[in-house]
């Protein structure tokens, strides 16, 4: 496919997911498929690291189906669920029948391809962070969740714990005055990765091909999966795509932040790998004013240990975090704490009353959603639009200005060189 005619299609798909989602928004709840003590039928793809977490998370339903590209780290899933069909390749999982929903854990190149194909076969769908590759993914993704009407939900597994929620709560109640600011901070850096120095054969009981799915081909070596996949722009997206959606989450609730309306980034490559994801990097999202709340500024950085490239600013022991800056105040929150600023202002903090409910757990949300017919926190119209601002970051990085984006029409309108980066041509073979 030509670029002009790459580009050419996600303006389109991009319209169209506009239609859809607003057509979606009036459609009646997933069917009701289930009694609340009737247990799902669940096909999991990917059934090691991230993959056993969330096998682990949805272990109270019927494990009907398991597939794994690698037979060998398969193995513990397969003892754990003897019973439970195996597969290498996800399309037989999706051919095997009576299966109501389908977890993906697969790296982020192949989230997007079998994500589509589970919802088009009628399927419910949890699929980890950051839902896709592109961001031109991420539409498609959201499109047909919501032509299908799926329950979804989003691997962004902080979201269901109570520090969030009171998080939410605060900023909401105007505890801080309006927030103008917002800084979010990971001190996470890459792994450096290296390209293999001529052809090699992948380790026995690995489907290297199919772990390749539609990325470009590349002769195996281990810096390229397990884990550090996510150091590679050929199957993930560095730190930001990897850590952004979870701590970009609570300003995108707290705030009720969506798209974007601009996006600058800048960072630096320091280890002597041969991936090139940055081992530093800062991205300025621009938001526009919302119903009764102000344009927010939120930066994101990661590499460092405060909200400051230079690594010289430090919020306490906040090593990553969010910090929300108001005309009254200001809140730092991680996954588990949080602490309002200056300490002194607050010493006689009263929280408001909690109006969040907790959380039954980010799987069982899911779980439950289905059999009542419902929807979920995380749902790929929430998510999909955290996962998309996430991955714009790395779209203005790689393409090197700062875009102007206009979310209805899926487009940088100041830099045509970034539809470059919102999608990509798949191998040959490999189509959405």
């Amino acid at each position: 496919m030509s670029n002009r005619a790459t580009r050419r299609r996600f303006l389109q798909d991009a319209a169209a997911l506009g239609a859809s989602l607003a057509v979606a928004g009036s459609l009646p709840a997933a069917q009701k498929k289930q009694g609340a003590n009737d247990r799902l039928n669940l096909g999991i793809i990917a059934v090691a690291g991230r993959g056993a977490d969330n096998l682990a998370g949805v272990a109270s339903e019927n494990i009907v189906a398991l597939c794994d590209v690698d037979v060998n780290r398969a193995g513990k899933a397969r003892e754990k669920h003897p019973r439970a069909a195996f597969y290498e390749d996800y399309r037989k999982l999706l051919d095997h029948k009576n299966i109501d929903a389908v977890v993906i854990s697969t790296p982020d190149h192949m989230h997007a391809i079998p994500a589509v194909a589970a919802l088009r076969a009628g399927k419910h769908l949890y699929c980890e962070k950051p839902l896709a590759h592109s961001v031109h993914e991420v539409r498609v993704v959201r499109e047909t969740a919501a032509q299908h009407r799926a329950v979804t939900q989003m691997g962004t597994q902080i979201h269901a714990e109570n520090n969030y929620r009171r998080v939410v709560e605060i900023v909401q109640a105007g505890v801080l005055g309006p927030i103008r600011t917002v800084k979010v901070w990971c001190s996470r850096r890459p792994d450096p990765g290296y390209r293999a120095k001529g052809k090699t054969k992948p380790p026995a009981g690995l489907n290297y091909d199919l772990w390749l799915g539609p990325a470009p081909y590349r002769e195996y070596d281990p810096s390229h999966l397990h884990f550090v996949w996510r150091w590679w722009w050929d199957f993930g997206g560095g730190v930001l795509a990897d850590m952004a959606c979870h701590y970009m989450d609570l300003p995108h609730w707290a705030l009720h932040l969506r798209s974007p309306v601009t996006v600058a980034a800048t960072g630096q490559v320091l280890h002597k790998g041969d991936n090139l994801v940055p081992d530093i990097m800062q991205v300025d999202y621009h938001y526009a004013e919302r119903p009764g709340l102000p344009a927010v500024d939120l930066t994101w950085y990661h590499g460092v240990k405060g909200p400051d490239l230079s690594g010289k600013r430090l919020i306490g022991d906040y090593h990553s975090g969010v910090l929300f800056e108001g005309e009254k105040g200001s809140l730092v929150a991680d996954y588990g704490r949080h602490k309002l600023l200056p300490e002194d202002k607050f010493t006689d903090f009263v929280p408001p009353k909690p109006t969040i409910p907790a959380s039954l757990g980010h799987h069982r949300e899911w779980i439950d959603a289905i059999k009542a017919g419902g929807t979920t926190t995380c749902n790929f119209d929430y998510s999909g639009a955290l996962a998309e601002t996430v991955l714009l970051g790395n779209v203005a990085y790689r393409c090197g200005k700062k875009l102007d984006w206009d979310a209805a029409l899926g487009k940088a309108t100041n830099a045509p060189e970034a539809d470059n980066f919102l999608q990509r041509e798949y191998r040959k073979g490999w189509k959405l």
